[in-house]
């Protein structure tokens, strides 16, 4: 089904919403499975938070267990694929939703902290994987 169609990304005049965030990252792809994070009800647009005047965007995640190892991969994917695609005007937060997964604390670390952002996607394996997560469309 191909009902999404890569968008122009939002930039810095652009007015922001919790749908048109969700629009840009539903299709976003599981590292370990054949679905998007939308059909596995891991991202959803209630768990997004846009504040346009105070240029932020809040997205919590949900894994689809306690224990999902692929729990940062899924975050950095969503976190990479609003960097291309919003304007860097927005301070962006992943999030795992809180009580969702049994390393909560470690992961939201991990992906709010810009250096070892940076540094993961040094790593040439992990972005290959975050690049097949995020503009894969079958």
């Amino acid at each position: 089904k191909q009902w999404y169609q890569r968008r122009v990304p939002i930039t810095a005049g652009d007015e922001v919403d919790a749908r048109e965030i969700f629009d840009l990252i539903r299709t976003v792809k599981d590292p370990e499975h054949p679905h998007s994070l939308e059909e596995l009800n891991v991202v959803q647009e209630h768990l997004i938070t846009c504040n346009d005047t105070e240029n932020y965007i809040d997205i919590k995640f949900t894994p689809t267990i306690p224990h999902c190892s692929m729990a940062t991969l899924i975050g950095l994917s969503l976190r990479v694929k609003l960097l291309h695609s919003v304007s860097n005007r927005f301070k962006v937060d992943v999030r795992v939703t809180p009580g969702s997964h049994q390393s909560e604390e470690a992961i939201n670390k991990q992906l709010g902290d810009k250096e070892r952002v940076a540094a993961a996607l040094e790593n040439p394996q992990l972005l290959n994987m975050v690049n097949q997560c995020i503009w894969s469309t079958g």
